[in-house]
């Protein structure tokens, strides 16, 4: 579908990079020519994430623990990334958090973990690299991944709703802000790929083939499928497009808006199971 050339002397920052989907993305970056840093908190997965990509792509990866909700580590992350490659052309913003609860089940501190990785998060990274950028009056590009409820809302992931809310209108009002600085900001709202840990916090166990049954292909997203997305979106190809978010779900938003709606079905047994689920995987 592209040129193997197509991201050729561009440097990409990935947030949350280590695993799911943020490793598929990278992984199609370096196959198309790019340079990447992964970034999360975790070392040792990104230690291994990067050696697993250099061995398939033959590309160059630079692995950095970061915490996005901590502003200074961004910018000693940025400052890391500069120093080893000279120069970082685009963001990707793609840490996030989330689980399914009702609402009022939720602690305080609940919210704050999900607020602050997903929307604190890519407004530190936006803003610490958007500064460096225009000091430095250098073009890039920043590409947000969002969620198809951020637009809609939805019961039981009401932190996650509120904060990609947040960061889909960051991208909307700096698209026009900054265009002037030659930055471009867009969003991609995916709706299901299956990754082993949101999977195991998002889906209750025996609804798979119903949440299935709601998209109009009848299937679940394949990664290559967002990550060809999210190449042609941080590539030169594309550069007209901003303030965009670009949905990518089978038709499943048009089918019935709410990703989440449906849990109505669930018996507080029900949630008291999912509950156990989300707390065995937070412990993998």
């Amino acid at each position: 579908m592209f040129q193997t050339d197509l991201l050729k002397d561009k440097t990409i920052f990935v947030t949350g990079g280590g695993t799911g989907l943020g490793k598929s993305m990278a992984q199609r970056f370096l196959e198309l020519g790019a340079k990447v840093i992964i970034a999360s908190r975790k070392m040792e997965i990104l230690e291994r994430t990067a050696a697993e990509l250099m061995k398939a792509t033959g590309g160059e990866v630079l692995p950095l623990a970061l915490d996005v909700r901590d502003y200074g580590a961004v910018n000693g992350a940025l400052e890391a990334a500069v120093a080893h490659f000279g120069s970082v052309d685009i963001l990707l913003n793609n840490a996030a958090g989330n689980f399914v609860s009702p609402t009022e089940a939720l602690s305080h501190k609940a919210f704050d973990v999900i607020v602050d990785i997903v929307l604190r998060g890519s407004y530190n990274t936006t803003l610490a690299f958007g500064k460096h950028w225009i000091a430095k009056k250098q073009a890039a590009r920043v590409l947000n991944i969002v969620t198809t409820y951020a637009t809609t809302g939805s019961g039981y992931v009401v932190p996650s709703a509120i904060a990609k809310s947040g960061v889909q209108t960051l991208t909307k009002s700096l698209a026009v802000e900054w265009a002037k600085y030659g930055i471009t900001m867009n969003a991609i709202a995916p709706g299901p790929f299956p990754t082993e840990g949101a999977w195991a916090r998002l889906l209750p166990p025996g609804l798979e083939q119903q949440f299935v049954e709601r998209i109009p292909l009848k299937r679940v997203g394949e990664h290559i499928e967002l990550a060809n997305l999210a190449a042609y979106l941080v590539s030169d190809q594309s550069h007209y497009i901003n303030g965009e978010v670009i949905t990518i779900d089978g038709g499943e938003w048009l089918k019935g808006a709410g990703e989440f709606n449906f849990l109505d079905v669930l018996t507080p047994q029900e949630w008291g199971e999912m509950e156990r689920q989300v707390r065995k995987a937070n412990k993998q």
